[in-house]
């Protein structure tokens, strides 16, 4: 599956230093990780911390699916709102996602402090907007239910958005959010885990995977094979395609980045924003004063089409930037497209989805990717381990 165009921004500022081999004999190893993206690099960084003996393949280049084309919004809360979430899965379920949300914010930090990656964090506010009166209840039970369960959130009117610099009616303003270049990190991180003994092979496509006598028999499109004691699948919307169960329903979505700019709108200096439109659009800045905003979501049919429409959601997009922010100009430097995937409740999916086999998934599904990344790869242990744990039961497949 093609999970994105063939031009996309962040690597296009962020050219990769290294390059790995792809697999040229049969290996053994303890864990084989499928997927070299963030959510791979993740589990890996995990993984060879807790000691394991870890081999990795993709089958691109590493880092170039879906973490090339994310916008990278890191933010606790989940596409579904919250007092909606809670009516789905229960209070429990739904304030402990978007409180392990939160966590993963401040874990990812962490990881990067830890890695010393120059990947251009920064802690942000999310703003949750609407500029439709028929929204403000929808919004409104969503403030009262978030402070209700103890998050840090404002309420702002239209006159303060505007002093921001923004065309809306009202908001919620939430203290913690994040932005970064995943595209950096991701391959840092998987520097990192080959220092520390890791083997990398990119250009390495698994075909099938046997289990025989307790061992996972990984068979690659060049006829080699992997053996190891138990696989991870970080393969995002890819995962369709090695799943028996149907779990997430495929869509195109799109982005434009912006020149650089001498002046940006002062809401973006401080904030990740998006709306409360369905599907939503969303907006943030990066270090170098660009600005990159994304929505026009679409159902997935193929890269073909799906990258056909670019022209279309280029102007599309720009119309869109152009009502919420009047006074600015949008000067397009970089659009693209990539997939993503819509699941029941806005939640990622962890674990085995089959308890007769040690393949484990970990799937970040959704508009929170990364920080559902984070979430999961504190439970992969337990998974591999087969030991009770709360996230493997909220977000388990048969859920």
């Amino acid at each position: 599956m093609k999970l994105r165009s063939t031009e996309t921004f962040w690597p296009l500022i962020s050219a990769m230093n290294i390059s790995y081999p792809s697999i040229d004999s049969d290996i053994t190893t303890e864990i084989l990780i499928i997927g070299g993206g963030i959510t791979g690099a993740l589990t890996a960084y995990k993984l060879i911390n807790e000691g394991k003996k870890v081999a990795l393949v993709d089958r691109r280049d590493v880092c170039n699916g879906s973490t090339a084309a994310s916008t990278a919004l890191l933010q606790y809360e989940v596409d579904i709102p919250l007092h909606e979430l809670i009516k789905i899965r229960g209070e429990k379920c739904a304030v402990d996602s978007f409180k392990n949300g939160k966590k993963a914010i401040f874990d990812i930090r962490q990881i990067i402090d830890d890695i010393k990656s120059d990947c251009g964090f920064e802690f942000k506010k999310s703003i949750y907007f609407t500029s439709y009166k028929k929204d403000i209840p929808l919004l409104k039970n969503e403030f009262k239910t978030r402070k209700q369960h103890l998050f840090d959130v404002s309420w702002l009117n239209k006159y303060e958005l505007e002093k921001l610099g923004l065309k809306a009616i009202a908001a919620i303003e939430s203290k913690t959010a994040a932005v970064m270049d995943p595209y950096r990190l991701a391959n840092d991180l998987l520097k990192y885990c080959q220092d520390k003994g890791m083997q990398i092979y990119d250009r390495t496509n698994v075909t099938s995977i046997q289990t025989q006598k307790g061992k996972c028999i990984a068979h690659t499109e060049n006829k080699f094979t992997i053996t190891a004691e138990h696989v991870i699948h970080c393969t995002g919307y890819e995962s369709t395609e090695t799943l028996e169960e149907k779990v997430v329903d495929l869509k195109s979505t799109y982005a434009i980045a912006s020149e650089s700019l001498t002046e940006i709108p002062d809401i973006l200096k401080n904030a990740v924003i998006w709306d409360t439109s369905s599907p939503y659009f969303y907006y943030r800045a990066t270090p170098d004063n660009r600005i990159i905003m994304g929505g026009g979501d679409e159902d997935f049919v193929d890269a073909k089409k799906r990258d056909k429409l670019i022209p279309k959601k280029e102007v599309f997009l720009m119309r869109q930037f152009k009502r919420r922010f009047p006074d600015f100009a949008f000067k397009l430097d970089y659009s693209w497209a990539g997939t993503f995937g819509e699941t029941k409740d806005g939640l990622p999916y962890f674990g085995k989805p089959n308890p007769k086999k040690n393949e484990h998934y970990l799937l970040g599904f959704g508009g929170n990717g990364i920080t559902f990344s984070v979430m999961g790869i504190n439970s992969i242990m337990d998974s591999i381990n087969n030991k009770r744990d709360l996230d493997l039961e909220y977000y388990r497949f048969d859920r």
